[in-house]
């Protein structure tokens, strides 16, 4: 990015000093992802029909446009296009407000998150922070729009978000922590160069696990999507919204889907880093293209994983949900983030590569230990 600055500063222009240059820069690059971030809708929603239609043995959508490619479109115009109705006994404010800020929480994510070597909206030093913060909002629109519905069933709705979203939350947290107990930094620049050596998948894979499978259910995605269950509670939260509303309220979900995609592509597998290349010593626009081809590639893997669970995996009941968080996944958490701090203190001043099968051993002992312990519980219950 400082090389962009450098260039638009050399074109001599009047009143474009360098800090207003990074100033333009910012604001572009703020625009390209409140535009893109959204929009990115229309292909996710056609990407996850036909990746569905092919696992379920169907063709999926082929009639609008090539590759029925248009069919989003036709849906994003139908949206646009249908009545917009607010209950009469409904809470106009907080129910209007309630979809802008479910896509607005998922869109501030992109703030933190670095694109390649140099491309990066803030470099906050408390960036793991700031997403856990940020997470908060989407779970606050879709309580604000069950309650401010005045619909029995959409409150409903909204508190299985309650229940679900904060069970699942603090695993999340866990495993947000135990990547910067290995870091070293709460920095998501600093958590990528601190994957230049091994990726964390490898030597953090249970950390990985809970956050892909706390993140799914943070996103709402299938197998975790009881925050809607139209089978028992008609649409769930948004059960009173119609029109581009009810749309804001997919929006949110697919950006959200996307932003854990990166998140989980940056915190597990080195963000815009290749292996056995040092991108960002290579020189001119070369190390950031190649930075952001390559995060770019393994989000798609990530998308692709999302989908797939959708298309296969059956559906959850909300009691054996809330059990697996509670019961399982939160311990596994918190006694993961005991071992894995142990096992950074006494690895320190080792090595890289120490400290890096250190963290692998203990992950695997921790998995080895969470599968006894459900082993003997299912024992115990099967004697009852």
């Amino acid at each position: 990015m400082q090389s962009i600055v450098d260039f638009i500063v050399s074109l001599n222009i009047p009143l474009i000093t360098q800090p207003i240059a990074k100033l333009i820069i910012d604001l572009l690059l703020a625009a390209v992802v409140a535009v893109l971030a959204p929009s990115s809708l229309v292909i996710l929603t056609w990407l996850e029909r036909k990746i569905i239609g092919r696992i379920q043995d169907r063709i999926g959508p082929n009639r609008a446009g090539p590759f029925g490619i248009l069919q989003a479109v036709a849906d994003m115009v139908k949206m646009f296009t249908k009545e917009d109705i607010t209950p009469t006994k409904a809470d106009r404010i907080s129910f209007n407000i309630a979809p802008s800020l479910s896509v607005m929480a998922a869109i501030m994510v992109f703030a933190v998150i670095p694109f390649a070597p140099g491309f990066v909206g803030a470099d906050l030093n408390v960036a793991v922070l700031y997403v856990v913060a940020i997470g908060g909002f989407s779970t606050l629109s879709i309580l604000m729009g069950g309650w401010a519905s005045n619909n029995k069933y959409a409150l409903l709705g909204a508190f299985r978000v309650v229940a679900m979203l904060l069970t699942y939350e603090i695993p999340m947290v866990m495993a947000l922590i135990v990547v910067t107990l290995a870091a070293g930094s709460m920095s998501m620049v600093k958590i990528i160069e601190a994957q230049s050596s091994m990726w964390y998948i490898v030597s953090l894979p249970v950390a990985f696990l809970v956050f892909l499978i706390a993140g799914v259910a943070e996103s709402g995605r299938s197998p975790f999507d009881l925050i809607e269950a139209e089978s028992e509670l008609i649409a769930g939260f948004h059960v009173e919204y119609t029109g581009i509303k009810f749309g804001m309220f997919m929006i949110g979900e697919y950006v959200h889907m996307l932003a854990l995609s990166f998140l989980l592509a940056i915190l597990f597998l080195g963000g815009w880093q290749i292996p056995f290349i040092n991108v960002a010593a290579l020189p001119g626009p070369v190390g950031p293209i190649l930075g952001f081809i390559s995060l770019m590639i393994k989000v798609s893997c990530f998308v692709f994983i999302l989908m797939w669970f959708r298309g296969t995996l059956p559906r959850f009941r909300i009691d054996v949900l809330i059990d697996f968080g509670w019961k399982f996944l939160v311990p596994l958490s918190l006694v993961l983030v005991i071992a894995v701090a142990v096992a950074v203190k006494l690895a320190q001043g080792f090595g890289v590569w120490a400290e890096t099968v250190a963290l692998l051993v203990v992950n695997l002992l921790v998995a080895a230990l969470a599968v006894q312990s459900q082993r003997l519980v299912a024992n115990s219950r099967r004697l009852k």
